[in-house]
């Protein structure tokens, strides 16, 4: 193993003084100014010694700046030799591979490492501090050490929804390397697309790889476009030509091979497959569908010889065989599956899915490599040599962790770019949730339950972008940019939530270098920030800016803000219902989008507010406040106005501060079957003075709130009371039938309210 010298010789620039540090991202474990700058000359002297795939990249990406010259000659250079030995230092290939030191003097810049990864990302350094003070061509004197905290850095990309073609794919994988990420998820099979071809199989990409319409819109509306998606898929020599550009940029792909659900797409190419005869078609919808792979011989066989020549396509460690959202309607009523379950004296259906997992997983393992999947490969009881990937939260990655599994951290609520990343009133149609950027940098993925040993298990952090509501490869740029500098100054484990202010103003930096490639990314970061807070008598909306928060102007009576706008100073208090729309201008100029909110004040606005149960951690945002906050929810926008519980019941007491006279008890619930999101069964409305002993006064069905279409009105005649309290009960088990058919259905629901 050897150590890489990489060294420019320019023209001696002296200064007297430290430099400010550089706006890096992700930012090193350590940068030490020093005295004197590097002049960037007009050609730089590169010896020939250097790898010539990582120089001729970095020639590529600063070539506008300066031209080449190489040399071997030591007094040309007047440096020494550019690849040596390195005989004093223990090599820790595994540890160390990721090194690198950066060097930069006012005559000359040294990149050292013990491999060429560790030299690419020193390249990747570099060319940022290239791209920093390309104005100036003055780089401060400084030292960089460095190497990541994480071994598995990425980012997912799902091609099924909507698909993206090999140059979009290379882009993506650039901005992976961009961010020093290391490893790209390639989720390439679903119920609405097969993406790679399989040569015994071909009916996979001649039927599987199309279908005949597709959703638009949000879910609700459940409206199609009416036009032929596909044949959409990617050749073997275009997967080999993509795994090479990658290799060439030290990225790992993981393909990904889904199974025993999402397989509406393979089972319309082979519907012998499945537990029913069919016919299937790839699916027009967005969601989770009943028709599974079976467990059957011919199953295995079929999987057997499409992942041998994934394998031969794939030369990652891991290969993801998803394992996820795998209704149990179609093996419940199968006669085969239900001979297994007693052959291999199995438990249920959940032990049937260990199984298919354990089975699949052997046979990997016979070709070398290792199993990854999502969390839901634990039902059962999890393969013996599996990774999980933790995404319904954090809990899969525990339970992983603590048995001796390697699990990578991606949950949907800090790690999911399909979600909304501003206010969704001003945001593109996104899938739901809300993830902003500062939100991102705020997650660790080290679990706080895992002890030290326990959290060596953990091999990073990922981010996901499912791609229901991404039509095309702008709007991919738009949901990762400016996220993906978060995740990776997280997975590079340098992220500081009590220093955010300076990464947003490192990100704002970077924009200079994203418009020079023509990047769509989301200016979400300009806009202004806002969130419900107590105030006296209610709520106040308080408003941010990572600008200066003297350009803010707002207005209350519902008129567009311009420059000569009340300036926003202190919280505003929302005593009455009122729209409040606001802005940020410099120099008089209108420099974001204008933020609006509508305000419906009740009697339980701002009052305190419990939860016996707390909403899933995806969707969560703003805890019990939410519900009273004087925002009522957008049906259409599942982010942050919205409390999602999973399987369990809502039971709120609301606190009114003194006996208090009303007459009517409201909230929002939602029904979007195809999301598992259920109407409630029931609801109930009790009252109390002392918080203890509570009398129901109302109480209403299922039909009943079927039939307010989820805006549930109840007059409970004239009451006066101190606390409220509302108990609104989940669907539960999700009937068959129905997407999600076994799985616990999703209470959505906002706003309670009194008049």
């Amino acid at each position: 193993m050897r150590r890489f010298l990489f060294v420019f010789s320019v023209l001696v620039s002296t200064a007297f003084h430290a430099q400010a540090k550089p706006d890096l991202i992700p930012y090193p474990q350590s940068v030490t100014m020093q005295e004197g700058k590097f002049v960037i000359p007009e050609t730089l002297i590169l010896n020939d010694q250097l790898p010539k795939e990582e120089t001729e990249y970095f020639k590529k990406r600063i070539g506008s700046q300066v031209k080449f010259q190489t040399s071997r000659s030591t007094a040309k250079v007047n440096v020494m030799h550019m690849l040596v030995p390195s005989p004093k230092m223990p090599i820790h290939p595994e540890e160390d591979r990721e090194k690198y030191t950066l060097y930069i003097s006012p005559k000359r810049i040294f990149i050292t490492s013990y491999t060429k990864q560790g030299y690419f990302l020193a390249l990747q350094t570099l060319i940022q501090l290239f791209e920093e003070y390309k104005e100036s061509r003055e780089i401060p004197a400084m030292e960089i050490n460095d190497q990541p905290k994480f071994a598995w850095r990425g980012m997912h990309l799902d091609v099924c929804r909507h698909f993206f073609n090999v140059e979009e794919v290379k882009q993506y994988i650039d901005y992976l390397a961009m961010y020093k990420l290391n490893t790209f998820h390639w989720h390439l099979t679903d119920d609405q697309g097969w993406r790679i071809e399989i040569k015994k199989y071909p009916k996979l990409t001649e039927i599987g790889s199309k279908r005949k319409e597709s959703m638009i819109g949000a879910y609700v509306d459940n409206t199609f476009d009416g036009k032929p998606y596909g044949p959409y898929f990617y050749t073997q020599e275009q997967i080999k030509e993509v795994v090479k550009y990658a290799q060439q940029r030290h990225i790992t792909i993981v393909p990904e091979i889904e199974m025993p659900g999402h397989a509406l797409a393979a089972l319309s190419a082979y519907p012998e497959l499945a537990c029913t005869k069919g016919p299937f078609e790839a699916a027009t919808k967005w969601g989770v569908f009943d028709d599974v792979f079976c467990p059957k011989e011919e199953t295995f066989t079929f999987l057997e010889n499409v992942l041998d020549e994934v394998i031969a396509l794939f030369p990652s460690e891991y290969i993801h065989i998803g394992g996820d959202e795998c209704p149990k309607t179609r093996w419940k009523e199968c006669a085969h599956c239900q001979e297994l379950i007693k052959k291999n004296n199995l438990k249920d259906e959940h032990g049937l899915q260990s199984y298919f997992i354990q089975r699949i997983e052997k046979y990997i393992n016979k070709k070398g490599r290792k199993i990854i999947g999502w969390d839901e490969i634990l039902e059962g009881g999890l393969a013996p040599n599996a990774a999980v990937m933790s995404w319904t939260g954090v809990n899969g990655g525990i339970e992983a962790a603590k048995s001796g599994h390697f699990a990578v951290m991606t949950p949907g609520s800090y790690c999911y770019f399909d979600h909304y990343q501003g206010d969704p009133q001003s945001e593109p149609n996104a899938f739901g949730g809300f993830t902003p950027l500062d939100k991102v940098y705020s997650y660790n993925p080290v679990p706080e339950e895992l002890n030290a040993e326990q959290a060596k298990y953990i091999l990073g952090v990922q981010a996901n972008l499912w791609t229901e509501y991404i039509p095309d490869f702008k709007q991919v740029q738009y949901m990762i940019f400016p996220r993906i500098m978060a995740l990776s100054e997280v997975a590079w484990g340098t992220a500081d939530s009590k220093n955010y202010k300076d990464f947003e103003n490192r990100v704002v930096h970077q924009f200079a270098a994203l418009d020079k490639m023509k990047i769509n990314y989301a200016k979400s970061i300009y806009n202004i920030s806002a969130k419900v807070i107590p105030g006296n008598n209610g709520i106040a909306y308080e408003l941010s800016t990572s600008q200066n928060p003297a350009g803010i102007k707002y207005t209350v009576d519902g008129t567009d803000p311009t420059s000569q706008s009340q300036t926003y100073q202190q919280p505003i208090p929302v005593l009455k219902s009122m729209t409040i729309k606001s802005a940020y201008f410099e120099n008089n100029q209108l420099k974001s989008a204008i933020s609006f909110q509508t305000f419906t004040v009740s009697k339980t606005t701002g009052k305190t507010i419990t939860l016996e149960q707390q909403p899933s951690e995806n969707y969560s945002f703003g805890g019990a406040f939410t519900l009273v906050d004087g925002i009522v929810g957008n049906p259409r926008q599942l982010g942050k106005t919205w409390l999602g519980f999973q399987g369990k019941d809502v039971v709120a007491v609301i606190d009114l501060g003194q006996k208090t006279n009303f007459r009517e008890v409201y909230f929002n619930t939602l029904e979007n079957k195809g999301s598992w999101i259920h109407m409630a069964k029931s609801a109930q409305v009790f009252i109390s003075d002392d918080n203890r002993n509570f009398t129901m006064i109302k109480e209403i069905g299922k039909d009943e709130i079927q039939n307010a279409q989820g805006k549930i009105r109840l007059n409970v005649g004239t009451q006066n009371s101190k606390y409220i309290k509302l108990k609104i009960e989940n669907a539960g088990i999700i009937p068959a039938g129905n997407p999600g058919a076994d799985s616990q259905a999703w209470l959505f629901v906002d706003e309670i309210g009194a008049l």
